[in-house]
């Protein structure tokens, strides 16, 4: 019961431990610590059986099935992103659009109107999209700062923070379409309720405020799940 006791202890552990890296840095720690922590958990779940100790060679076996994305704990490992792998969901607003890549978390996007037209927003430093924001709608700007909220934390030191207003307004005045909120959701047209309510789900786990997200994005998810759910009602 001891070693059943601990090899628990370690799966908790190990599963904490690679969602908290993958909070912190999405993009560029998720996958490294997908891949690491699943072949160091095999390994010494390998040296355990050698040794006899099944009891903590199963969870933490299990665990690293999980990390490499198979076993039963595959969601578990994957923050609940089960079948999410290679997609993407779009936010357009009048200045700017966003994308979203769903296995890594990590936001991009290009200017389609305005001074920088067609530039990336990789491209831009944070002076200069802090005071583009002041030049476009508060829905742009809203998306804006989403993005430099996942690039710069600390983007609001840079400029007037009143820049980012309208970021806990509601979605855009506009009514959305079904087209709309699929690319929002990443999910194909005519998908089904649990397709939906899944992809919904794993974006608010990236984009919900308590995750670090914003009350804008997290509005315009929960917007896109109502519209897309209204035709299996």
């Amino acid at each position: 019961m001891g070693a059943v006791f601990l090899g628990i202890i370690a799966l908790l552990v190990i599963l904490w431990a690679l969602n908290g890296f993958a909070k912190a840095n999405p993009a560029m720690l998720a996958n490294v610590i997908r891949l690491g922590g699943g072949i160091v958990a095999l390994v010494a779940a390998l040296l355990l059986v050698v040794r006899g100790q099944f009891g903590l060679a199963i969870p933490i076996g299990a665990a690293g099935l999980g990390m490499l994305g198979w076993g039963p704990l595959r969601d578990v490992a994957f923050g609940g992103a089960s079948g999410s792998s290679g997609k993407v969901s779009k936010v357009s607003a009048p200045f700017v659009e966003m994308e979203l890549d769903h296995d890594s978390g990590r936001m991009s996007g290009r200017v389609i109107a305005g001074r920088y037209q067609g530039v990336a927003l990789d491209s831009l430093d944070v002076p200069a999209l802090v005071a583009f924001m002041s030049e476009i709608d508060t829905e742009s700007g809203a998306l804006i700062a989403a993005y430099l909220d996942r690039r710069n934390p600390r983007w609001r030191e840079h400029g007037d923070g009143s820049a980012a207003a309208g970021q806990g307004h509601a979605p855009g005045s506009g009514k959305m379409t079904e087209q709309e909120a699929e690319q929002i959701l990443g999910v194909a047209q005519g998908a089904s309720a649990e397709d939906i309510r899944r992809a919904h789900r794993m974006l608010m786990k990236k984009l919900h405020p308590d995750q670090g997200g914003t009350t804008y994005l997290a509005a315009r998810v929960n917007e896109a799940k109502e519209i897309l759910l209204r035709r299996h009602r």
